[in-house]
């Protein structure tokens, strides 16, 4: 070959090779079966999003999907940098969801705190009860000016009065009220008037901090509705509870002479509440005062007295046919009635008449049914009947022209 021919070969590589070129970035040029590829079947590839998400669930590693694919070391990274910024913005919203959490925890504590004790305590404050519902700040106030004369007006540092909700009508108190002083000596002089008389209410004044007297919320003998009695109620129970399981829980309190467990038909289970007879009053006080017997199979129980049935005073009502609705005295007071009148009768035959009267007491039970009324075919027997033959009409006739 000589030179000439082997530039013109050459040359016509290069044309062949830029017409190639030309075709693969000229979109809308339809490739010919000429148009050859060369595809490096070595070279490394990027990770594809079915790599990705199963990285990410864990079912594969980097290392199995490299040793398969060849992937490129530099998509690996990208998936790193995806990875760790994913992790860094997950980390940031829960910090963000916990301080939102731990923020309402903060308030629901403190709405859980009783006012007496969110309210910043004054050491000269007292509590004033039995207040009348119509009066107010101003009334009690002229009240213990009036009373004490070491207070003035000026003295009573704050009047704190809640209000009742009464669908936009009158606004009344709740009864009470929280009173602040200046001094101590102040404050002990307004507990000495407690009793007294105001808008015809005796007040009850203590100081604020004490709280004797008040009902325990987690005592069931006080919340119970029923007085004390042999027979104890307890709700709240596990499906399934069992009889020994309540006995062996409440046998040290005392004797129990039986369980009476409500249970499902079909499954025989508890249906979460039962009543336990004890045999004396002081073992159902004691179950019910024994802090051990509150909880069971980590349920909070709910005791209550139960309703002493032999207690009760049932008024018997007079006894009563069963039928009829009549009362058994009058019925014997007709029947002695009846006698006389039939001795009458015969002593009157006797004297005067040939034929013996007629037996009317069974004629009219004959004829009357058990509540005293007569029967059907007897009421019917002397109806009028229509006659069934045919009868000839009266009416007139009229024509039309």
């Amino acid at each position: 070959m000589s030179d000439s021919e082997g530039e013109a070969t050459k040359i016509e590589q290069v044309e062949s090779t830029n017409v190639v070129e030309k075709a693969l970035l000229d979109p809308t040029k339809k490739r010919k079966a000429s148009d050859e590829i060369e595809v490096d079947l070595s070279a490394s590839v990027p990770l594809s999003k079915k790599q990705k998400r199963l990285l990410r669930r864990g079912k594969i590693t980097l290392e199995e999907v490299n040793k398969k694919f060849n992937i490129d070391p530099e998509s690996i990274k990208e998936y790193e940098q995806e990875l760790q910024e994913k992790k860094t913005t997950e980390n940031a919203k829960q910090r963000a969801a916990d301080a939102a959490f731990t923020e309402e925890a903060d308030e629901e504590k403190e709405e859980t705190i009783p006012k007496r004790e969110k309210r910043e305590v004054v050491k000269h404050s007292v509590w004033i009860g039995n207040l009348s519902f119509d009066t107010i700040k101003e009334d009690i106030q002229r009240y213990i000016i009036a009373k004490v004369d070491i207070i003035e007006e000026k003295d009573i540092v704050r009047v704190n009065m809640p209000l009742a909700k009464n669908d936009g009508k009158q606004i009344k108190n709740k009864g009470f009220l929280y009173m602040d002083f200046a001094t101590e000596e102040q404050k002990n002089r307004v507990i000495a008037l407690s009793e007294g008389e105001l808008n015809g209410r005796n007040l009850l004044i203590k100081d604020a901090k004490n709280y004797n007297g008040r009902p325990d919320k987690n005592d069931p003998i006080a919340n119970s509705k029923n007085p004390p009695s042999k027979i104890l109620f307890v709700g709240n129970l596990s499906f399934d509870t069992t009889d020994e399981q309540l006995q062996k829980h409440y046998q040290h309190c005392g004797e129990i002479k039986r369980i009476r467990m409500a249970t499902f038909e079909d499954t025989g289970k508890c249906k979460g509440f039962a009543f336990l007879d004890f045999v004396d009053e002081e073992s159902c006080i004691k179950a019910m005062k024994d802090k051990s017997t509150y909880k069971m199979a980590g349920r909070p129980l709910r005791m209550e007295f139960g309703e002493d049935r032999s207690k009760r005073n049932v008024k018997k009502k007079p006894q009563q046919q069963q039928r009829g609705g009549h009362n058994l005295e009058r019925d014997i007071s007709n029947t002695h009635n009846r006698n006389d009148n039939n001795k009458r009768e015969r002593r009157e035959y006797s004297a005067e008449s040939q034929q013996p009267p007629a037996k009317r007491v069974k004629r009219d039970n004959y004829n009357n049914d058990k509540n005293g009324r007569v029967k059907s075919s007897i009421a019917l027997a002397s109806a009028q009947r229509a006659s069934a033959a045919i009868v000839k009409s009266t009416g007139k006739k009229r024509t039309f022209e």
